[in-house]
């Protein structure tokens, strides 16, 4: 035998109950909600890109701030420059955060700008300092940037393009496009996915029959295709602005057909379920079934199928823009910036052109891994 078997002879309490540990106690008094935080939090990856995501969310609002030169500046000098690696110490000696000065000259047998790092100009970093002038918030007035270069001298941290713009102070600019154009676009399909979802799935007849066909037609079309066809159809003369609405709308009303489904199903599931029959025996309307007890019993899943929807509205409009066909000059975005680097030739050149996509890769990763762990922290109880 691998062990002893014990049974207790004592005879049977049923009103006996075990002592609970407060850490059982805490769970079994615990709401969804914080069941949800509690297991939301054990998914270390979404964790990590929860904290990324928020931090670069924060940044957006203070871009001037972060930016070393402003949106506009150019530095006609050093077209095309190449980055500048920051460094510690010079000739052994520590110096603090600077950058070595850049010798331009022009190869003549194949026109390329090529620029050598001066080791003998030496220019020391500046930390909260003045700089290009701004408005933060279009509200306050003021010049003060995190990091400046040293007067008379450069700081190109990813180097510049073909106008001579910091490609860092575009990046931190772009974020604030790319980013709200996610949101925005899942805050449109948001709206009509669960509007058109929760009529067909609670109504049903021909409403539902109607949503379905149009969600059919729509999702019978290739995604790209069908956005570039509605992004050159927006008027060439509309202002930026416009444009930059035009896209977020276009993202979100193709979006919204996978979410429709999903709150239909649920719709359908949960219609006959006996808190939703009391609800109408007690004279509650058909609005007030749907959106007040209904809809807050999966509001979960939701939230965690809009975060998964985000990064395809950012994928998206950076493939519009790139393609020249979403967002334009003077709107700085990451897919403007990568639109510069369609000709081989100059990627070849001008490497640093590409960065760009760096951004939007990790914020896609980040997206995907903190919505995988709301999904899994949407059912606390599996």
């Amino acid at each position: 035998m691998s062990g002893a078997h014990f049974v207790s002879r004592e005879p049977f309490d049923p009103h006996a109950v075990e002592a609970m540990t407060p850490q059982q106690e805490r769970y079994f008094r615990a709401s969804q909600w914080q069941l949800m935080w509690w297991r939301f939090l054990r998914h270390k990856p979404a964790v990590i890109s929860g904290a990324f995501l928020l931090a670069l969310y924060v940044a957006t609002l203070f871009c001037e701030f972060l930016s070393p030169y402003g949106l506009e500046t150019r530095n006609t000098e050093f077209i095309l420059a190449p980055p500048q690696g920051v460094r510690l110490f010079h000739e052994g000696r520590f110096v603090g955060p600077y950058v070595y000065g850049l010798d331009y000259r022009l190869d003549m047998d194949t026109l390329q700008r090529i620029y050598e790092p001066n080791r003998l100009s030496v220019q020391p970093l500046r930390f909260l300092c003045r700089g290009t002038p701004y408005e933060l918030w279009g509200l306050v007035e003021t010049d003060l940037h995190l990091v400046c270069p040293s007067r008379d001298g450069t700081f190109f941290l990813l180097g510049t393009d073909r106008l001579g713009h910091d490609l860092l102070t575009r990046i931190l600019y772009g974020a604030r496009i790319s980013l709200t154009v996610g949101l925005l676009g899942v805050a449109v399909s948001l709206v009509l996915g669960i509007v058109l979802g929760a009529i067909a799935g609670f109504y049903g007849g021909v409403a539902d029959f109607l949503i379905q066909r149009a969600i059919e037609v729509i999702r019978c079309f290739p995604e790209l295709p069908l956005w570039m066809a509605l992004s050159a159809a927006l008027p060439a003369d509309w202002s930026p602005l416009w444009i930059y609405l035009g896209i977020t709308i276009i993202l979100g009303l193709i979006d919204w057909t996978g979410l429709a489904r999903a709150v239909r199903s649920k719709f359908l599931a949960l219609r006959e379920e006996d808190f939703c029959t009391a609800a109408t025996l007690m004279g509650a309307g058909s609005r007030r079934v749907m959106f007040r007890h209904l809809l807050p019993s999966f509001t979960s899943h939701i939230i965690a199928s809009a975060t998964l929807s985000i990064p395809g509205m950012i994928l998206g409009e950076t493939a519009l823009s790139f393609l020249g066909l979403g967002l334009r000059p003077p709107i700085v975005s990451w897919g403007v910036l990568l639109s510069q680097a369609q000709n081989i030739n100059v990627v070849v050149l001008y490497p640093w052109l590409l960065l760009p996509v760096i951004p939007v890769v990790l914020v896609v990763l980040a997206f995907n891994f903190f919505g995988d762990g709301l999904r899994d922290a949407a059912d606390p109880y599996s």
